[in-house]
């Protein structure tokens, strides 16, 4: 069982944690990131900026929070320049000036209490309205400080001269320029608009952070643009005729090169085709005296192998041939030789066998040769006389007979 004791410490100990928690949530408050706490007891006046605690007294502590984020304020002033003309006179130019101002709470409790009291009493749209026309007037009095060219210095190197005197304006550009290094800016106008403006500002506890002039604008910088645009795009035609004149001149060069070198190529590969074309003639004249040579001895070859062989063949033919007759003849020899060994054997039946078959042939030669004869010699031959020219006649018939017999005989021969 729980002893009375334990129970009544806890529920102490309880009741102590909630009175501590209590009194750290009524005594200290959170400030968060981009606020500002003013704390005030009396005469006495705490400033909290966020992220932090606060610790605040009740019902004897006035507490008020203001934003402490950068106020960003767009501006565009139309207003007339300062110019004069080349007589003295004035000749302002109109000039509108776009711009944006960035304003924040000053860091000091002065400032901080300044700002609360008589910036962020004001609503939001009256906010904007006062740090418009403090900005405005300030960027108006710039304006009619400057003269045109000085407006444009920043944002257009080498700007005309001003009608001004030289002296005049050089002194003018001097104590601009040492202004401006003293202010670590690069624009005339922020320079003059801030330091213009910047008591304004703190008179309503806001200190001045930047000014950005994003565009001065004007008919003469209009007039001057076109201008710089008409000679930049002329120079710019100009350098791009340049060009085109220069690339045409190279491609006309890299064709002259090209087509030099075509030419070159077509005469070496005409003098190429000229040499392959002598070389291919003298291969044909080669090849062909070849052919000739070849013919030549083909024909020289056949030739003597024709004439060898007609010397064979006709060599054979004439070996033959004489075999031949050499046949005949010795076949005719042998006929004959067995003719007349015939003939001696039984020579005087056998002549008077072709004598009987021959007689009537003699006999009709005989008459023909008698009947062509012119005379006929009846006288004796001899010395002695005795033989009558009848029986000399018929003898001289006789050995023509016998001798035909003997002829035709022969030539009658039978094999």
């Amino acid at each position: 069982m729980i002893e009375p004791s334990l129970i009544i410490v806890a529920v102490v100990v309880i009741v102590v944690l909630m009175l501590t928690s209590l009194i750290v949530t009524t005594f200290l408050r959170s400030v968060d990131a981009g606020e500002i706490l003013l704390a005030s007891r009396g005469r006495n006046l705490r400033i909290y900026r966020g992220p932090c605690k606060a610790l605040i007294v009740p019902v004897i502590t006035q507490v008020r929070t203001i934003p402490a984020q950068a106020i960003n304020v767009d501006i565009e002033i139309t207003d007339q320049t300062a110019d004069i003309d080349v007589n003295g006179r004035s000749a302002p130019v109109k000039v509108t000036v776009r711009a944006s101002a960035i304003v924040s709470v000053g860091e000091d409790e002065a400032m901080v209490n300044t700002a609360a009291n008589k910036f962020f009493s004001k609503s939001p749209g009256e906010q904007l309205s006062t740090l418009t026309d403090v900005l405005s007037s300030a960027g108006r009095r710039a304006i009619n400080l400057l003269k045109h060219d000085q407006l444009f210095n920043a944002r257009s190197a080498g700007a005309p001269a001003s009608s001004t005197s030289s002296a005049l304006a050089l002194a003018q550009q001097t104590s601009t320029a040492i202004a401006v290094v003293a202010h670590g800016e690069d624009d005339e106008l922020a320079v003059i608009i801030k330091d213009a403006c910047s008591r304004e500002l703190m008179d309503l506890g806001l200190s001045f952070n930047s000014l950005n002039i994003k565009a001065v604008l004007s008919e003469v910088a209009e007039a001057r643009r076109r201008e710089s645009a008409a000679r930049a795009k002329a120079d710019a035609d100009v350098v791009q005729a340049q060009e085109e004149q220069r690339a045409r001149i190279a491609q006309l060069e890299a064709a002259q090169k090209i087509n030099d070198q075509e030419r070159a190529l077509n005469m070496q590969i005409a003098s190429n085709g000229a040499s392959i074309a002598k070389a291919e003639a003298e291969k044909q004249a080669a090849v062909r005296q070849q052919r000739e040579a070849e013919l030549g001895a083909n024909q020289i070859t056949q030739a003597r192998a024709d004439a060898e062989q007609n010397v064979i063949q006709q060599e054979a033919e004439g070996r033959a041939q004489a075999a031949r007759i050499r046949a005949i003849a010795t076949a005719e020899a042998e006929a004959i030789r067995m003719k007349a060994i015939a003939l001696m054997e039984q020579g005087g039946a056998y002549l008077d066998l072709r004598r009987l078959e021959l007689a009537p042939e003699l006999t009709a030669q005989v008459a023909s040769a008698l009947s062509n004869s012119q005379f006929v010699n009846f006288g004796t031959s001899g010395a002695s006389g005795e033989h009558s020219a009848v029986s000399t006649g018929s003898d001289d018939v006789l050995r023509v007979v016998q001798t035909l017999m003997a002829a035709k005989v022969i030539t009658d021969r039978k094999p």
